[in-house]
């Protein structure tokens, strides 16, 4: 028997649409962003910058001799008595640096992490010297970890043997400060180990302020020149002021 086809036959029926498989679901992108974490690491590195320079300007009062440079250390001890105890601003700034500079490595890590595993297994070759800076931050910034971490040792706590055999106790009446300066200094392997850690400073500071100026948004012409500079003059700077330090106790300069 022949069908018929007519107006409502199936020959006019719409032809169905092929299935298709649903789309695989996307992965998230992480958390936390790369832009959260790219403006962590310079907000924090502000912090770092302007607290380098600061103790750096203070650092430079150990030129004024001994009586000045410890009236120095003893008024950052007594800062904003009676308001505060003892000490006690001067343990307020060292929380907010520990609280910045957890922040700051948590965060450097996860973005090396995220390079190398976007990078695979190519490794970009014949960069410029003038990538070295940018190359060197995760080692630079290591050393630089270390050498907080012997400073504090040394002319904080006073904690053998990174500390001078001669170390003494800062009191609540007296400050040792330049005294134990000088003595740690004297030893010619801190001395070294003070001007390698602060030439890399400099090296850190450099890229490290650059970055702020492109992660904090900067994008006129001029505006990153200004930033280049800054950079540049702040990381000279620090630097070079640090290091005079140990090369004058070294000479006897500072004595």
């Amino acid at each position: 028997m022949s069908t018929l086809i007519g107006p409502h036959s199936d020959a006019d029926a719409p032809i169905p649409e092929p299935r298709t498989t649903s789309a695989l679901p996307t992965s998230r992108p992480p958390r936390p962003s790369n832009v959260t974490l790219k403006v962590t690491m310079a907000l924090t590195g502000t912090v770092f910058a302007l607290f380098v320079l600061v103790h750096m300007i203070g650092n430079l009062k150990v030129y004024t001799g001994a009586d000045h440079f410890d009236a120095y250390a003893h008024w950052l001890r007594t800062l904003l008595e009676p308001l505060l105890p003892y000490e006690g601003a001067l343990w307020i700034f060292r929380l907010v640096l520990l609280a910045c500079l957890v922040a700051h490595i948590g965060a450097s890590f996860m973005l090396i992490g995220r390079s190398h595993k976007a990078k695979g297994r190519f490794r970009r070759k014949g960069m410029s010297w003038k990538r070295l800076p940018a190359t060197l931050m995760p080692y630079t910034g290591l050393v630089l970890f270390a050498f907080i971490v012997f400073h504090i040792l040394d002319l904080t706590t006073g904690t053998k043997p990174a500390a001078s055999d001669d170390f003494i106790s800062t009191t609540e009446q007296q400050s040792y400060a330049y005294h134990n300066l000088v003595e740690s200094l004297q030893r010619w392997p801190v001395a070294l180990f003070y001007i390698v850690a602060m030439a890399l400073l400099g090296l850190h500071l450099v890229h490290g302020l650059w970055s702020v100026v492109n992660d904090l948004g900067a994008t006129g012409k001029r505006v990153r020149q200004v930033g280049a500079a800054i950079a540049l003059l702040l990381a000279a700077a620090v630097s070079i002021g640090n290091i005079t330090i140990p090369l004058a106790v070294l000479t006897g300069v500072v004595s």
